[in-house]
């Protein structure tokens, strides 16, 4: 008797195992079911695509999925890392959105996106705590000759403290990203408002533009070969001084001095907030580069003559740049950690005073970021 009961209970246990179905991915679209993450973090993907040959899903790898006899095709793969991941489904060869999915823009393109909890994370995650605004904000530049667009936060005392002034962050996405990836992928209003909320940073406005920008008769940056360093175009930070920083200044209720503006980004925004913010320093006291750095990506760094020498001087430099923060995740990219490591270490031997910070177990991804920005922004404006 005593057996059976062991083998009863062993089997009521797998069952109860088999038995967690998951909860819909918070990324989906409105009552999809599907993709499921699952206790353990794995995830099951569903479709429906009976005249398809193959399906599969693209999350870092090619997952093959099962076709049923309704043409229903699913497939349940291994726990992946917490975070946000883009992801695709490929339909007979063919890389396309998962329907049940919200698009996010990354990688050059719109594509599916899967939330992934992080245990704990409640930094960002949605709190009883005063929420700020995330506005959308058109401004014309002059520098390209047309409209732009860029979402500003505002911090929850913003429309009620109508005497109150405040700092501008200046924060910037990724390359093949856009000015919705950190509204969207970056929860950069839930991170703030519970920043703000205990005490840890003080209330500021963020600016997320875009990171392109041409003038007219302008011909696109080439993409660098394998191996070469990556040359940002000077356009962009003509657009920030001459149009964008002006803009905002006259629209929102900014302290406009530079002790009261700071600019950071993760990856090409990070090196585009070293270039912008060091060759103009009358404009900028704070820097921040998450996974992005004033080496660039392979780059040779000089301290002595990178961006006009202003680095040369140490001791000037320190009494000038209030904060120089940088970040990187521990499983980057060995060519990505290397650099921004690199960069670490020669601003180390050279004087320069730097917070540097690494995500422990993350990659080049929103995960880094977001922990970056957490431990970035409440080291502003102090």
């Amino acid at each position: 008797m005593r057996a059976l009961f062991l083998i009863m209970l062993a089997a009521s246990l797998c069952a109860g195992q088999t038995a967690d179905e998951g909860k819909p991915a918070t990324t989906n679209v409105m009552n999809a079911e599907y993709p499921k993450v699952h206790s353990d973090l794995s995830v099951t993907f569903k479709v429906k695509a009976p005249d398809a040959k193959t399906v599969q899903v693209d999350l870092g790898k090619l997952w093959d999925m099962e076709r049923d006899s309704e043409g229903v095709w699913t497939v349940t793969i291994p726990p992946q890392v917490p975070g946000f991941h883009y992801y695709y489904l490929a339909i007979d060869g063919v890389r396309v959105s998962d329907p049940a999915s919200e698009n996010f823009y990354g990688v050059g393109r719109e594509s599916s996106g899967i939330e992934i909890p992080e245990v704990g994370a409640d930094y960002s995650q949605i709190r009883d705590v005063p929420h700020g605004q995330v506005r959308n904000f058109r401004y014309y530049s002059k520098t390209v000759a047309g409209w732009r667009r860029a979402f500003v936060y505002t911090p929850p005392d913003y429309d009620t403290n109508l005497k109150g002034r405040y700092p501008v962050l200046y924060l910037q996405h990724g390359g093949g990203e856009d000015e919705t990836g950190w509204p969207k992928q970056g929860r950069v209003d839930i991170i703030l408002d519970n920043l703000i909320a205990d005490k840890k940073a003080v209330p500021m406005i963020i600016v997320m533009d875009k990171g392109y920008a041409l003038k007219p008769g302008e011909a696109p940056p080439q993409r660098p070969a394998p191996g070469q360093p990556l040359h940002l175009s000077h356009t962009f930070e003509e657009v920030v001084i001459n149009d964008l920083i002006p803009a905002v200044d006259s629209t929102f209720r900014t302290l406009t001095d530079r002790d009261h503006r700071a600019m950071a980004g993760l990856s090409m925004g990070g090196m585009q907030a070293f270039q912008i913010t060091l060759n103009n320093l009358d404009r900028f006291a704070w820097i921040g580069g998450f996974s992005g750095s004033g080496a660039g990506m392979g780059g040779q760094f000089d301290v002595k003559t990178a961006f006009n020498g202003v680095l040369a001087d140490a001791d000037a430099f320190n009494k000038r740049v209030k904060l120089v923060w940088i970040g990187i995740g521990t499983k980057e990219p060995e060519r990505m950690y290397a650099s921004v490591h690199n960069f670490h270490e020669a601003l180390t031997q050279a004087g320069i005073q730097h917070v540097y910070y690494e995500s422990p177990g993350t990659s080049h991804e929103w995960l880094t970021w977001r922990r970056d920005l957490n431990d970035f922004a409440p080291r502003l404006f102090r």
